[in-house]
């Protein structure tokens, strides 16, 4: 294995003549040029140098390293120039992965900020629900993904993952705007009881049924899709009701869909999930902080 410094000082050798030339250059001794050129020799295991008269010619492994040893020496000042830039964030790149409603609502704020600050740290963005979206992290198809889960539902995490949580996302319930219930601040889901329902992804209709069956009855359930666009338009023509969380509240699209919240209040976690060792990439550090501070400013919602 080379070592860069000694092949730094063989190239200033070669370029200047001779191992007092290039102590000069460099500011060593020349005793010092003298070892990292034995030390080098060692390594290649065939001398490098042979003495004619007061000059020092190459041999033929010397010729070889030296049309070799500036390339070697330009691609480690560029990693160091790139590897530079990532620990300063003033480059980088995050693969994030979210779901749906997060994609649509945190995601967009952080990155909008992530990039008024650090406009060279790039983020990858994949679309998923957990546990997929989870599952991608371990296998590194992603570096930060977010994912949400339910109190009631005992979801498994993959203990590899660290969770940073964000914010809890309070349920509420999308109605026609001419329904009864819409007058209200806040709805009782047991009174919604003979209400045909639209469920969601697979995660939010097995909170859904449990949250209905705590409370004694079990939903009609006339439709099921994962688009939320698909949901409104759906509760915009009655064809149902839907539970949904509070962050698709701010891009409701349909006039004739009103958004009202439970009572009593039933929320998801919403949280950010890596790799432990991820934690210490700073591009990755940045952007779960743009995360944090966006995910404050919803709380509750």
């Amino acid at each position: 294995m080379f070592d860069s410094r000694h092949i730094r000082t063989f190239h200033e050798v070669v370029r200047a003549g001779s191992y007092s030339a290039a102590a000069r250059t460099l500011g060593y001794t020349q005793p010092a040029i003298t070892q990292q050129m034995k030390a080098l020799e060692r390594s290649v295991g065939t001398p490098l140098f042979i003495r004619v008269g007061r000059r020092m010619r190459l041999t033929e492994a010397g010729e070889a390293l030296e049309r070799h040893a500036g390339e070697i020496l330009e691609r480690i000042s560029v990693a160091q120039h790139q590897m530079s830039a990532i620990t300063r964030l003033r480059a980088g790149r995050v693969r994030m992965c979210a779901f749906p409603s997060a994609a649509a609502t945190l995601v967009p704020e952080a990155l909008a900020r992530l990039a008024a600050e650090h406009p060279a740290i790039r983020v990858e963005l994949q679309e998923g629900e957990p546990p997929d979206s989870l599952r991608r992290v371990v296998d590194g198809e992603c570096d930060v993904t977010l994912a949400f889960t339910y109190p009631g539902l005992h979801e498994q995490v993959p203990e590899e993952l660290i969770e940073i949580p964000l914010m809890e996302d309070q349920l509420t319930v999308l109605l026609p705007t001419g329904h009864p219930m819409a007058r209200r601040r806040a709805v009782k889901l047991a009174e919604l009881a003979e209400e045909r329902w639209i469920a969601g992804c697979l995660r939010c209709r097995a909170n859904f049924l449990h949250e209905c069956a705590e409370l004694g009855f079990a939903p009609d359930i006339a439709f099921t899709t994962d688009d939320t666009l698909v949901v409104q338009s759906l509760v915009a023509e009655g064809l149902g009701i839907a539970m949904m969380p509070g962050l698709v509240l701010s891009f409701l699209v349909h006039r004739k869909v009103t958004g009202r919240a439970l009572d009593p209040a039933s929320r998801r976690q919403v949280s950010a999930y890596v790799l432990r060792e991820h934690l210490e990439i700073p591009a990755t550090a940045l952007v779960l902080d743009e995360l944090r501070a966006v995910s404050g400013n919803r709380v509750g919602c």
